[in-house]
């Protein structure tokens, strides 16, 4: 059985202070981001994703991982019958780009993400 899933996207962590969080991550993954807006920062760490978003109401849901797909409404709905339950709907962030996530019946996150621009490094 092939699977939907493709891998490891994007690591995404939520913060009250966007810009002292970019400092902080800046200096401790040493490297600079490729992407620095006030909704979302973007960090390429070694073909991975690594992103802020702020949130000043960290409810302690402050870490989303990313798992690659090629149909994310499909999937979405498909860990929705699943028993999973909505996070948050699938959205675009910019360009081809598409994201959601859901809660597992134990309140986990999973997020699924659409990425036509994600490569995988060699």
């Amino acid at each position: 059985m092939k699977s939907p899933i493709l891998g490891l996207r994007t690591v995404g962590y939520k913060v009250s202070d966007i810009n002292k969080a970019k400092e902080w991550y800046t200096e401790a993954f040493k490297t600079r981001p490729y992407f620095d807006e006030s909704f979302y920062v973007g960090f390429n760490i070694g073909g991975y994703e690594l992103g802020l978003q702020p949130d000043e109401a960290i409810k302690g849901d402050n870490v989303v991982v990313y798992w690659g797909v090629e149909d994310i409404q499909t999937e979405y709905n498909r860990f929705l019958s699943l028993g999973a339950t909505e996070y948050e709907a699938p959205q675009n962030v910019g360009g081809e780009i598409i994201v959601a996530s859901m809660r597992d019946p134990w309140n986990n996150i999973i997020g699924l993400i659409y990425n036509p621009e994600f490569k995988l490094p060699v």
